[in-house]
């Protein structure tokens, strides 16, 4: 495909099922049965204009209208006979920033060795912060950008991408500028989070709160100053950071104008009362809840975002209750939580698979919280997870004929190419 082609119209034509997501509420997240609907036009058409997308109905229409007609000559013609065609999928906690695999853990896994334990005997995160630390921005930016490229692979389309394995001052900074970069480099859309507070770093261990005053007093104003992080994040958990500690880094996000979420209740349930004060955007993991916790995030618009596939790669057997969250009102989403510990994967067709088969949730549920749920765990749902005119011409197109194989066939590679702001990339295909 030529630089030319980048900048043409896309008409989308022939679609078996064009899932608009566009059905039942918009002014919230969807919640309970409304996650069931995927908006559904059978031999749909999709244009796309200026990275936007102009029009959405039957192929027979899209043919006839004048526009088109005058134009057809200049279009990016698509014939999607036989195939689906959804939003692209709204990957909204990934941890792109780090340099090798932890093979070590790995295998300390295998054998028996459980998260908490590898990470006390220096495994886990803190394995990952002497790579960062030592490596140059740009490499960093090139290991982002790879693993971008890699996610639109699969049909995702918009990202959100943490700091969290530097762990310094310097480290951090360093992180989100390595994910500015290449995020100027992929077509697609990326937020970027600081998530200082991951895990107390080895220097700080016998002194966990002056490490908490570097995340307010240094990290997140310069990080908002140099417009680095639209996010701040916090890992609460055990071994990680107290409930104490993650109001006080709220409260010096909030007073920097950046938005929050957290890493919660994955290893031990931590009250959600006092962070959905808060309003975070998104809370994440959630393996321990009980029924208040339930009953607060229903009641709430901030989303649950499920990460089955670190419950998968730890082998744990347990996974998020999601059942429960979405017979409750809940707002959830899935997300890949891609990272060199829990959850290496960018695979978010897989993450379906998991949401289907290990949480129970249908193909449609877990649809609706890969791509518009995902964009408002994000605050993005104006311009990002469905397919109407004005948003952005953000489009996964897979080989399939109906859309419950897109969670069905495991793991298979049924994306054949991808819509970024309406750049068209093909499988296979990076620059």
């Amino acid at each position: 495909m030529n630089r030319r082609e980048i900048t043409r119209p896309l008409l989308l034509v022939n679609i078996r099922q064009l899932l608009t997501l566009c059905a039942g509420n918009t002014s919230s997240p969807r919640r309970g049965t409304e996650l069931r609907g995927l908006g559904i036009i059978e031999d749909g058409a999709v244009l796309c204009v200026g990275g936007k997308i102009v029009s959405v109905g039957k192929t027979k229409d899209a043919l006839r209208d004048p526009w088109v007609t005058k134009n057809r000559k200049n279009i990016v013609e698509i014939d999607c006979v036989g195939q689906v065609v959804l939003p692209g999928f709204v990957d909204s906690h990934t941890h792109p920033v780090f340099v090798s695999p932890r093979l070590v853990d790995f295998e300390k896994r295998i054998a028996g060795a459980r998260y908490e334990q590898i990470a006390a005997a220096g495994g886990g995160i803190r394995s990952s912060v002497e790579g960062v630390r030592k490596t140059a921005k740009a490499q960093l930016a090139e290991k982002v950008l790879t693993a971008l490229e890699e996610v639109s692979s699969h049909g995702t389309t918009t990202v959100e991408a943490k700091s969290g394995y530097g762990l310094s001052l310097e480290a951090e900074l360093k992180s989100l500028e390595a994910i500015r970069t290449a995020a100027g480099k992929w077509p697609g859309r990326v937020v970027p989070t600081l998530l200082g507070a991951h895990v107390v770093p080895p220097e700080f261990q016998d002194k966990p709160q002056e490490y908490v005053v570097l995340v307010c007093e240094q990290m997140i104003p310069q990080a908002a100053k140099r417009k680095l992080a639209q996010f701040v994040d916090v890992f609460c958990d055990t071994g990680a950071f107290r409930e104490e500690d993650t109001v006080k880094i709220f409260e010096a996000a909030r007073r920097n104008g950046l938005q929050v979420r957290a890493h919660i209740s994955q290893l031990e349930r931590t009250p959600l009362k006092r962070l959905l004060d808060f309003d975070p955007a998104s809370l994440d993991h959630l393996d321990h809840l009980d029924d208040g916790d339930i009953s607060l995030l229903a009641g709430s618009n901030t989303v649950a975002t499920l990460v089955p596939g670190a419950n998968y790669f730890l082998g744990l057997g347990k996974y998020p209750p999601a059942r429960k969250l979405i017979n409750a009102g809940a707002a959830i989403a899935l997300a890949t939580d891609y990272n060199p510990g829990s959850s290496p994967t960018t695979n978010m067709p897989f993450v379906l698979s998991l949401a289907c088969t290990q949480m129970k949730m249908s193909p449609a549920e877990a649809i609706s919280a890969a791509t518009i749920n995902g964009a408002w765990a994000l605050r993005l749902q104006e311009r990002k997870g469905s397919i109407e005119p004005g948003k952005d011409a953000d489009l996964a197109v897979f080989d399939v004929g109906d859309h419950r194989e897109i969670p069905y066939w495991i793991a298979a590679g049924r994306s054949i190419c991808t819509v970024l702001n309406g750049q068209l990339q093909r499988r296979g295909q990076t620059k």
